[in-house]
């Protein structure tokens, strides 16, 4: 069983995950509607995972990612949210938080997500609705511009069938930092897999040069 604490201040929503995480694996320990009560219900319980709402009435998840994971020790973040936005994924997961789930995904998503961050993965998951849908090359392109430099790296090693391991050591960096680049790369060119990114780069030719700029 993965021990859990929910932060947010939607009672229904909370209600309805009280009622059907059990028969995913997970024990509830405590719930809290604000900010405040989040970093306290984390501290009293020391969850295994801690499931934080990105909007409260009395503020942003993101700003108590810090104490929860001070308050919890060994306390994994996962950041549930009601949009698709990328930025915010991306600041959610520099903060420390292992997981951007959003609450359209459905259950069995944000189940998958608790027990990917509970094998040590990041996970993120944006709803299929806001992934972008192309019309062609000048759309893939448009999308490949918003890649960070090393995000672009991940891409072309990802069209030449590196795994996660051996990317991990040409980057220099940890698998779970090189699991994180690739799935910023998936959402921000609207696909779902490693396979249909390397595909969908070979298809618009977006790895013939390097005129592509890079963002941040």
């Amino acid at each position: 069983m993965v021990d859990l604490v929910l932060g947010d201040d939607h009672a229904i929503f909370v209600d309805a995950l009280v009622a059907t995480l059990p028969q995913h694996g997970c024990r509830i320990l405590g719930t809290a509607h604000d900010t405040a009560g989040v970093v306290a219900a984390v501290r009293r319980h020391q969850p295994d995972v801690c499931l934080l709402d990105r909007y409260f009435a009395d503020g942003d998840g993101l700003d108590v990612i810090a104490a929860v994971l001070d308050a919890g020790g060994h306390t994994r973040v996962v950041v549930l949210t009601a949009d698709g936005d990328v930025r915010g994924m991306r600041d959610a997961l520099g903060r420390g938080a292992v997981g951007y789930v959003n609450k359209m995904c459905g259950l069995a998503v944000l189940a998958g997500a608790i027990r990917g961050v509970m094998d040590g993965e990041v996970v993120v998951e944006l709803a299929a609705s806001r992934a972008p849908r192309l019309a062609g090359t000048t759309d893939a392109r448009r999308l490949a511009s918003h890649l960070t430099a090393r995000e672009w790296q991940c891409l072309r090693m990802l069209v030449e069938g590196s795994h996660t391991m051996a990317m991990a050591k040409q980057l220099g960096v940890a698998p779970t930092t090189v699991r994180t680049h690739v799935q910023s790369v998936l959402t921000k060119l609207g696909v779902h897999s490693r396979l249909e990114a390397a595909s969908f780069a070979m298809r618009h030719n977006l790895l013939e040069d390097d005129r592509l700029p890079a963002a941040g």
